[in-house]
């Protein structure tokens, strides 16, 4: 079809092409996004279990020091685009997980070592490792300490010594994750320009990578944020989005515009601007040791790489994939049992422009125009006094706030809305967004139920969808989206029926019709 128009179209002016362009983009259903959203290029990698964080990703009854596993999950990584593997540490409780001089293997004598099989993995698969340069000792080094810093010196002598002639080496991860907020301390910077000093002169052409954190409490008004950054020596900063953390209870529209202040921040240096956004939730506690990591609703995801999008970040890793999100029918399957195979389908099917990610990914981007903006609405339920601003058909979105004024709410009622097209009209495509927020007892609807009439009496059901009822929801806001596609059918009326089975309120921002992205 494209390859036809194109040929009819190589000989009209540029305005007809774009006409017809847009003619085509407004028809086509829900199906290959229009947007160049980032994908995850980069994920760190973990060699043990450390505590109750890990029980998913690095389970207890699957041997880490494994050559077979490493292997395997970085081909898998390779396989769903991941570019960049970050190694975490290379050594931890004093033992190290390649054949160090100095200290004792965690590993079993004679055996390729874990940080060996990944950097023959990635060689094999063309892949860029940033090597570590801890633990010293554990999770809990303050690099700032000079009897820790030399350590670390130790390794990374002799991990440039062992591996930096690999094809895969492409340079240094610092765990040297320290606060931004409100600004870098002059102690941060300097442990950073000691260790990219001791790299550079090691492996001049590696590229020196550091994630650290507290962009909540980032003052960006104040020009000392910007001077401890541009003091930085380092080539890459992946500043932590905190998203899966949630710093505040609805973090994602803070969180957005941090990376637009960083970016100001950034176009000012040499530094490259990358995002570390986190996959995760908590099964339990939150920001807890003894708490494990579990794959997010993947709608927050998705949310967060747009918003990272938006804001021009240069690259975007995350902590983490590997262990968070598995690929089915893996020979060794980690990561949350059932949850973290369906987190890869979603991730893969979004980058394939399946399903209803494409809509949901475009209504992250912008208002969507489509046929029922403006048009009148009737509910048989009334909406509750608490969430009563919101209207079905402005074409304006809400954010994941549920005190943004767009979001309309019921409270234990289903949500029945009609919307009067004013005539009838073709009707391809049919949506509708709802908030899910467990902490004020907010969820999805369990199904949502598209019909139309003719006459606003009589309605015909098109489609009745079951919403995906996510059980990783203790603490995150996110939007998901329902959607009746590859309709052929005409109507003036359409009507939405949203049932509110779980919690106390459902909340919807807009009803789409035909909707154009």
């Amino acid at each position: 079809m494209y390859i036809q128009v194109r040929l009819i179209t190589d000989k009209m002016n540029t305005r007809i092409k774009i006409i017809i362009a847009a003619m085509l983009l407004a028809s086509t259903s829900f199906g290959q996004s229009l947007y160049e959203t980032k994908k995850v290029h980069g994920t760190f990698i973990n060699f043990a279990y450390q505590d109750e964080r890990n029980k998913y990703m690095n389970p207890e009854d699957v041997d880490e020091m494994s050559p077979e596993l490493w292997r395997l999950k970085i081909k898998e990584l390779s396989d769903m685009g991941i570019e960049y593997v970050i190694i975490m540490y290379v050594a931890n409780k004093d033992k190290s997980f390649y054949p160090s001089d100095f200290m004792p293997h965690a590993y079993p004598a004679g055996k390729e070592s874990p940080v060996e099989a990944v950097m023959n993995a990635a060689d094999e698969n063309n892949m860029k490792v940033f090597m570590s340069t801890g633990w010293a000792h554990d999770q809990d080094d303050d690099p700032r300490l000079p009897e820790i810093r030399a350590i670390q010196i130790k390794i990374m002598h002799e991990t440039a010594s062992l591996f930096s002639k690999h094809k895969s080496f492409y340079g240094w991860y610092l765990p040297c994750e320290d606060v931004v907020g409100p600004y870098l301390s002059q102690n941060a910077v300097d442990a950073a320009n000691s260790l990219t000093a001791e790299a550079k002169a090691l492996t001049p052409n590696a590229k020196v990578l550091i994630s650290p954190y507290g962009l909540k409490s980032a003052n960006f008004n104040n020009s000392q944020f910007a001077d401890q950054i541009a003091k930085l020596k380092v080539d890459i900063i992946a500043y932590q989005d905190e998203i899966g953390c949630v710093v505040e209870p609805t973090p994602l529209s803070h969180m957005k515009d941090n990376f637009k202040h960083l970016r100001e921040v950034h176009d000012k240096t040499k530094i490259e601007l990358w995002a570390n956004d986190e996959s995760f939730t908590w099964e339990k506690g939150l920001n807890v040791r003894p708490s494990a990591l579990i794959p997010a609703p993947f709608p927050r995801f998705l949310s967060q790489l747009v918003g990272v999008t938006k804001a021009k970040v240069d690259e975007v890793i995350s902590f983490a994939i590997t262990g968070i999100y598995d690929k089915p029918d893996s020979k060794t399957p980690i990561g949350q049992p059932i949850y973290a195979t369906k987190a890869y389908k979603e991730y893969m099917e979004w980058k394939d422009g399946e399903g209803r990610w494409p809509l949901l990914e475009a209504s992250f981007y912008k208002n969507l125009k489509h046929d029922g903006i403006s048009k009148p609405v009737t509910f048989i339920n009334a909406a509750s006094s608490m969430y009563p601003d919101g209207n079905l058909t402005d074409g304006n979105l809400g954010a994941e706030d549920n005190t943004d004024k767009n979001w309309l709410g019921f409270d234990r009622k289903d949500m029945i809305a009609t919307i009067d097209l004013g005539a009838n009209q073709k009707i391809e495509n049919l949506a509708a967004r709802f908030l899910s927020y467990k902490p004020k007892n907010i969820f999805l609807p369990t199904s949502v139920e598209f019909s139309i009439s003719d006459d606003g009496k009589k309605f015909r059901t098109l489609k009745t969808v079951t919403m995906d009822q996510v059980p990783n929801d203790r603490y995150d806001c996110w939007i998901d989206i329902s959607t009746a596609d590859h309709l052929n059918e005409t109507a003036r009326f359409v009507r939405v029926y949203a049932i509110n089975g779980i919690g106390q309120f459902i909340l919807s921002d807009e009803i789409f019709v035909n909707p154009q992205y």
